[in-house]
């Protein structure tokens, strides 16, 4: 309960913004609840997040370390996004089951993506695989997707066509657009999206007028190499056009919110690794940082679902000591 001298309070600052003409500060985006929701691995890391027939999914790997060879992929299901229960783990007895993505299909199915890394190979290092399922469950058996040695880190879904973009693991840095009708048989579309610096992991955005935004993480030594680089594209999607960014984006992820404003969530390096939210400025190539989830240290990966009048975040962090995952309700007012 408000106590009558703050009420008098806010009244006469309120007043006293009408007064000068002016409006009072716009409401700022806040964190309404951080849960921590499994951390029973060693290591838990690389979330995902899908809101599928009135229920949560989140993936992510377990292992017993970052970039141990023993990863799995565990799926966690709730209700209220509260309460979890493990609901399946994908293992293979062949290598390392890594960056685990959901996914619905148009025949309203869940899709689960991850990469196999194979450490002990000479050839074949990494092979990306689909899994699909009605429960959340059972998710039967899988399906290769892409080439080998092509990392295709997250597919989105736009007018029942899914695309992805992959990144090559071997020898040359480079990544590719591909796409399927099904989610199944992903072909290239077009060889080389972009191959300046280290390119690697990307999320796609289609607008409404079915205009494409990339954006994609680069690793390396020099800054200005390692800075996110923002694509943008007109269907059929063959000819993009780059906007470095400034900042280094690990994890990269983002989402548009129903007035159309564009959230970039990820790991940013500067001062200190953290899991932060941005505003994306597609126009000027620009990334604006608003609000930093509990995080430090090894730590990133978010999943996105907006819901409930909230933007719903899950990501890892090792803030606590531990690698573990956790669940962030953000409110967002509306644009002024």
């Amino acid at each position: 309960m408000l106590h009558a001298s703050k009420i008098a309070g806010c009244a006469l600052i309120v007043a006293a913004f009408s007064l000068a003409g002016a409006k009072p500060p716009a409401p700022k985006p806040k964190i309404v609840e951080v849960l921590r929701i499994w951390s029973q691995a060693p290591h838990n890391a690389f979330t995902d997040l899908i809101r599928y027939k009135n229920r949560w999914y989140c993936v992510f790997r377990e292992g017993s370390g970052h970039g141990s060879p023993d990863g799995a992929i565990r799926v966690l299901t709730s209700t209220d996004g509260a309460a979890w229960t493990a609901a399946a783990l994908v293992t293979t007895q062949y290598g390392d089951l890594r960056d685990p993505k959901l996914a619905i299909t148009p025949d309203s199915r869940l899709m689960l993506t991850a990469v196999e890394a194979y450490p002990e190979r000479e050839w074949v290092r990494h092979q990306t695989f689909a899994w699909f399922s009605y429960d959340g469950r059972s998710w039967g058996s899988r399906v290769k997707i892409g080439d080998p040695n092509m990392w295709l880190w997250r597919v989105t879904w736009h007018n029942r066509r899914a695309y992805s973009v992959g990144y090559s693991t071997v020898r040359e840095h480079f990544t590719r657009l591909y796409t399927a009708p099904d989610g199944q048989a992903f072909a290239p579309h077009g060889e080389v999206l972009f191959d300046q610096g280290f390119p690697n992991e990307a999320s796609l955005l289609f607008q409404d007028n079915g205009a494409g935004l990339c954006l994609l993480r680069r690793d390396g030594s020099d800054p200005k190499e390692a800075a996110a680089m923002l694509g943008s594209s007109r269907p059929p999607y063959r000819g993009w056009s780059w906007k470095n960014l400034g900042v280094r984006v690990g994890g990269p992820n983002m989402i548009r919110l129903p007035d159309d404003r564009v959230v970039v969530a990820g790991r940013l390096y500067d001062q200190r690794p953290r899991t932060a939210l941005c505003w994306l400025d597609a126009e000027g190539g620009a990334l604006d940082e608003f609000l930093v989830l509990p995080s430090a240290g090894d730590s990133s990966y978010p999943g996105l679902v907006y819901f409930d009048d909230l933007l719903w975040i899950s990501y890892y962090s090792s803030h606590e000591g531990k690698t573990s995952i956790y669940l962030a309700k953000v409110k967002i007012p509306p644009a002024s």
